[in-house]
C-alpha cells in the first residue's frame, strides 16, 4: 500500500527541516497560532524569491535562508539628513536578492 503524503505534511516537513522551526515554549493557543504564521510568512518570502529570480528556482530553502542571514545591513543615519545603508557578508544567493531592489526601507 502505497502512502501518499498530504500537502499539508508537506509544509510541516518543510518548515521543521529547512525553515528550522523549533520546538517553542509557549502554551498558549495564540502563541502556537503566532509562531507557526511565522513559519508560513518565512517560508513564503522564500517561495516568493524562488518565483521573482529564476537562478534561485532549484536553490534548496536552506541555502537560502542561510544566505539571508548571513547578510548584514548597516543603516548610518546618525546626523544625516538622508540614511547610508551598508551591506556585508555577500554571496551569491543574496546579491541576486539585493539587485531586485524591493524597495525594503
Amino acid at each position: 500500500m502505497e502512502v501518499i503524503p498530504s500537502p499539508y505534511s508537506t509544509i510541516f516537513n518543510s518548515l521543521k527541516n529547512e525553515i528550522e522551526i523549533k520546538p517553542l515554549r509557549v502554551w498558549t493557543d495564540n502563541s502556537i497560532y503566532g509562531a507557526l504564521i511565522i513559519g508560513f510568512i518565512a517560508q513564503l518570502f522564500i517561495s516568493l524569491m524562488r518565483y521573482e529570480i529564476a537562478e534561485l528556482k532549484h536553490t534548496s530553502t536552506k541555502f537560502i535562508k542561510k544566505s539571508l542571514s548571513d547578510l548584514t545591513v548597516t543603516v548610518d543615519s546618525w546626523g544625516r539628513k538622508v540614511k547610508r545603508y551598508v551591506y556585508s557578508n555577500f554571496d551569491a544567493i543574496n546579491t541576486m536578492v539585493l539587485r531586485l531592489n524591493w524597495g525594503v526601507s
